[in-house]
Parts: C-alpha cells; sequence; structure tokens
C-alpha cells in the first residue's frame, strides 16, 4: 500500500509556490447526506502525520488520529459542503465543484497552486493541477481527504441516530442492502437525494 508523500508539492515550493493547497471530496457517491470537501495548505518542509493514506483505506480511528495531525501541521484548513437540495437541483458534479469551492474560498489565504485528486473539474473555475490516485500519493490531497471524510462521517452518524431504520452510522448513506431494504419499505427523508436512481425508483419487494 503506497504511502503519500510531499514530492508534488515539494517541487512547487521550489518554485516559489508556498500556498500549495490539497483539495479532495467526500460522498459523491451515497443516496443521502451532503457532499463535502476540504482544503489543506501544509508549510513548506517535514512532516509527520502517521498512518496518513487514501482516507478510504483507513480505519475510522486512524482517519481520526491523522485528522488531528492535519490540524496541528497545516498552515491552513477548511471545508466546504453543498446540500442534498442542491445536488438535487444542480446534479451532483456540478455540487461537488460548489463544495470544493466553498472549501477554498474559506481559506485565510489565496492558494498559489491547487491539486486535486482524480480528473480535472472545469466547473470548479481555479485554475488547478489534476493527479490520478492522487488521494493516495500526494500528502495535501490524502490530508484532504481525511478531513472531508471524517467531517462526513460524523454528520452520518448523528443523522443515523435521528432516522436508525437506515443505520447511517455504518452505511454512512452508501446504497447497502439494509439502506435499500429501508428506503423501499420506509421511503426517503429529506436528507436523501431525490435524483439518484434508487431512491427515485425503489424496488419492489
Amino acid at each position: 500500500m503506497r504511502t503519500p508523500t510531499l514530492e508534488r508539492e515539494a517541487a512547487l515550493w521550489a518554485e516559489g509556490r508556498v500556498a500549495v493547497v490539497g483539495l479532495d471530496e467526500v460522498g459523491r457517491g451515497p443516496l443521502a447526506g451532503p457532499v463535502v470537501a476540504a482544503a489543506v495548505v501544509f508549510p513548506p518542509g517535514q512532516l509527520l502525520i502517521e498512518g496518513l493514506r487514501d482516507s478510504k483505506t483507513m480505519t475510522a480511528a486512524a482517519r481520526e488520529r491523522a485528522a488531528t495531525d492535519v490540524r496541528e501541521q497545516a498552515i491552513a484548513y477548511a471545508v466546504g459542503a453543498a446540500s442534498v437540495r442542491e445536488i438535487d437541483r444542480l446534479n451532483i458534479r456540478v455540487a461537488t465543484a460548489l463544495a470544493m469551492r466553498r472549501a477554498i474560498s474559506r481559506l485565510p489565504l489565496p492558494p498559489d497552486h491547487v491539486l486535486i485528486d482524480g480528473n480535472p473539474v472545469p466547473e470548479l473555475g481555479t485554475e488547478h493541477e489534476a493527479l490520478i490516485g492522487g488521494d493516495g500519493t500526494c500528502m495535501s490531497i490524502a490530508a484532504a481527504s481525511v478531513l472531508a471524510k471524517c467531517l462526513r462521517d460524523r454528520l452520518m452518524r448523528r443523522l443515523g441516530r435521528r432516522y436508525p431504520v437506515f443505520h447511517w452510522e455504518e452505511n454512512k448513506g452508501y446504497a447497502t442492502k439494509a439502506h435499500l431494504d429501508a428506503l423501499d419499505h420506509d421511503g426517503p427523508t429529506r436528507h436523501h437525494r431525490a435524483s439518484f436512481a434508487p431512491v427515485a425508483q425503489p424496488r419492489l419487494l
């Protein structure tokens, strides 16, 4: 399993770009809840964030420990989200870009360079560099992924206590069998994404 490094950031710092922003999102695929993005800026130099990897490969406890280290060592970080209503109105791609723009806009300093995971996002409206697999190779992106996932998971656990039939504290809104069965039996809540097919077209039991 690969460990993220500061290789790309170091090259940019050497060019004089100090505010290198790692940007990532969590929650494009679930049937319920917002999409959340985070932006992280580390100081130039070496960092020690134990166990930091792609957030999807980490345990919940490891993510929380890494998130604490990220917040302590970053010179700036911020989060942004797009609501279920915005996802349904705009579509998930545009809403994801909106959450990312909000995260960048809440940083206390302007970015010199933005690194994101995956493919370019034209709707972001900010010049950026897309790194395929960046959440597993680039420390700033991995850190943003961890912050975004920790925040979204906490939100879904809180919602899960209000709507226990959907088991959101376990599935975080993804389309598990338990979630789909409850959706078919009890119908959607206001936190479900009505534009997503399993919500709009429930199965016949």
